[in-house]
């Protein structure tokens, strides 16, 4: 890895399920990867979408902290749904935690990692 980037690693978050870091610090950004709705053991998050979204959400905000970050220094997120029928319940909860309304894309796709409904991925200023 370039010595002007950093991995971050936070064990309050679920770990990375594949070869990737939870997030890399570069630029003076912070990339965090998808976070699935898992906890820090790697456990999937059962319940409703808004639980699934509360569990991602939380993921981000580990792992910005533990980057010298944070959910209000982010600037662009990705939101990727397994169903836009979840679209409203989903943002029900994304809008506690992104009151500053940074940029973002939500896309529905086909199928997600260990089959879960939603990932959110974020770009942070450090």
């Amino acid at each position: 890895m370039s010595s002007d980037m950093t991995q971050v690693f936070t064990k309050n978050a679920c770990p990375p399920a594949g070869p990737y870091s939870q997030a890399i610090k570069a630029a003076g950004q912070v990339w965090v990867a998808g976070q699935i709705p898992a906890d820090s053991n790697g456990k999937l998050v059962e319940g409703s979408i808004a639980d699934k979204t509360k569990q991602c959400c939380e993921n981000l905000k580990a792992i910005l902290d533990e980057a010298g970050s944070g959910i209000g220094k982010v600037v662009k997120a990705g939101v990727f749904l397994s169903d836009m029928k979840h679209f409203a319940e989903m943002n029900s909860v994304y809008e506690q935690y992104f009151t500053h309304k940074p940029a973002r894309t939500c896309v529905a796709v086909r199928e997600l990692p260990k089959g879960v409904d939603v990932e959110i991925e974020a770009i942070a200023l450090q």
